[in-house]
C-alpha cells in the first residue's frame, strides 16, 4: 500500500514537471523563434549575401564544439545550473545584436546566440526526459514540442510587424524580454527541476563509437541530420529566396510562416499517439520524408510570387517536416535514458552539423548557380534517408 501510494506521488511529480516544462518550452520558442527568421535578412545589412553563410558556418562550429563539452559541464555542476547560465548568455548575445553596429560585432553576437539557444534547448531535453514515462514517450513528445511549435507559430507574423514598424533591430531585445518569465517560472519552480540524476561520465570517443556501431543510433542519428538540414535551407535560405528573388514582402511572408506551421500543431501529437500504439515510428518517418522531398522539389520549380501558393507549399512541407521530427523524438528517446546525456548531446550536434554542412554546399552552388538550385541538390540528397529509415528496428 505504501509502494503503490510513492509510486502515485512520483506519477504525479513526474505530470506536475510536465506541464512546468511545457510552459517553458513555449517560451523559448517563441524568445528562439523571433529572430531565426530574420537573421540571415539582418546579417545581410552588414555583408554581401556571398558571405552569409560564412557567419553561420562560424557560429555553428562553435555551436558544435560547444555541444562537445556540454555534457561535462552538466555532470559537474548540474542540469538546472547549466541552464541558468546559458540563459544568461542568451540573454547577453540578444542585447548585442540589436546593438551591433560592425560586422564583426555581428558575427560575435550570432556565435554566442545561436550557441547558448542550441545548449538551453539540450538542458530542456534532459528535464523532460527525466519526467518521461517509457509507455508513453510518444505522447509526452510530441506534446513537449506542440507547445514548442505553438510558440514558432505566433514568432513570424510578430517578427513581420516588428520588421515593418520598426526595423530588425528591435526583435532582438523583445526576444531578450521573453527570457524574463522563463527564468522567474524557472527560478520559482526549482524543487521541481533539481537534478535527481547520476550522469553518466562523457566520453567523446566512446559516444561516437556507440552511436556507429548500433544501427538504430546511427539511423536515427542521420535521419535528424536530413530533418536539421532541411531546416537550415528552409530558415536561411527560403526567405532570402522569397523576399529578393521573387518580391515578396515581409508582412505577406510573416503570414506565410506562421500558417506553414500549424501542421507542428495538428500531425505531431496523433503520429506520436499512433506510433506508441500501433505501428511504430518507420512508416510515418517515411511518408514525412517523401513530402519533403516533393517539398524541395517545389521550391525548386516554382517561380510564381503568389503568396496563397507559397502559404500551400510552405504548409505541404511541414507536414512532412512535423511527421518526421515527431518520430525522430520518439524513436530516440525510447532507445535511450536521461543518464545517456552524451548521447542527448551527441544527437542534438546534428543542427550545427547540419547548418555548416548546408552553408558550405550554398557557398558553392550559389557562386555558380541561382539559389533555387540549392533546394534541388537538398532533395536529391534527401533521397538517402530512406536507407536509413530502412536500417532501424521499429520500437513496435
Amino acid at each position: 500500500m505504501t509502494e503503490h501510494k510513492q509510486n502515485k506521488k512520483t506519477n504525479k511529480e513526474k505530470r506536475d514537471g510536465l506541464k512546468i516544462i511545457y510552459l517553458l518550452g513555449f517560451l523559448l520558442a517563441i524568445s528562439t523563434a523571433l529572430p531565426s527568421y530574420v537573421e540571415s535578412s539582418y546579417i545581410n545589412q552588414f555583408v554581401d549575401i556571398r558571405f552569409v553563410s560564412l557567419f553561420f558556418i562560424a557560429a555553428n562550429l562553435a555551436t558544435f564544439f560547444a555541444i562537445i563539452f556540454f555534457p561535462r559541464l552538466i555532470k559537474k555542476i548540474s542540469n538546472y545550473k547549466t541552464t541558468l547560465l546559458v540563459l544568461a548568455l542568451s540573454f547577453i548575445s540578444l542585447v548585442c545584436m540589436s546593438t551591433a553596429a560592425a560586422p564583426w560585432q555581428v558575427l560575435v553576437s550570432l556565435i554566442l546566440l545561436l550557441s547558448s539557444f542550441c545548449l538551453v534547448w539540450i538542458n530542456m531535453d534532459i528535464f523532460v526526459e527525466g519526467f518521461s514515462v517509457e509507455k508513453h514517450v510518444g505522447k509526452i513528445r510530441t506534446v513537449y514540442f506542440t507547445f514548442i511549435n505553438l510558440g514558432w507559430i505566433f514568432a513570424p507574423t510578430i517578427s513581420g510587424y516588428i520588421i515593418k514598424t520598426w526595423g530588425y533591430r528591435p526583435i532582438y531585445l523583445i526576444s531578450g524580454l521573453i527570457l524574463v518569465p522563463f527564468v522567474l517560472i524557472f527560478y520559482r519552480k526549482s524543487r521541481n527541476l533539481k537534478d535527481t540524476f547520476d550522469y553518466k561520465k562523457p566520453e567523446i570517443k566512446k559516444t561516437f563509437q556507440s552511436v556507429w556501431k548500433n544501427k538504430n543510433l546511427r539511423g536515427i542519428f542521420f535521419m535528424a541530420f536530413i530533418l536539421q538540414l532541411f531546416y537550415a535551407t528552409a530558415v536561411v535560405y527560403v526567405p532570402i529566396h522569397l523576399t529578393q528573388s521573387l518580391g515578396i514582402s515581409w508582412s505577406s511572408l510573416g503570414i506565410i510562416f506562421s500558417i506553414m506551421l500549424v501542421p507542428f500543431i495538428i500531425f505531431e501529437i496523433p503520429a506520436g499517439i499512433i506510433a506508441d500504439k500501433y505501428i511504430g515510428e518507420k512508416e510515418i518517418m517515411t511518408g514525412g520524408l517523401t513530402i519533403l522531398i516533393i517539398s524541395l522539389c517545389l521550391f525548386f520549380g516554382v517561380k510564381s510570387n503568389n503568396v496563397i501558393l507559397w502559404a500551400a507549399i510552405l504548409f505541404f512541407s511541414r507536414i512532412g517536416a512535423s511527421l518526421v521530427e515527431a518520430m525522430r523524438e520518439t524513436y530516440f528517446f525510447k532507445i535511450i535514458t536521461v543518464k545517456n546525456v552524451d548521447l542527448i548531446n551527441f544527437f542534438r550536434s546534428t543542427q550545427p552539423l547540419a547548418y555548416i554542412f548546408g552553408s558550405f554546399l550554398s557557398i558553392v552552388l550559389i557562386k555558380y548557380l541561382p539559389l533555387p538550385y540549392f533546394f534541388l541538390t537538398m532533395a536529391i540528397l534527401f533521397l538517402s534517408g530512406y536507407y536509413f529509415i530502412y536500417i532501424i528496428k521499429d520500437t513496435k
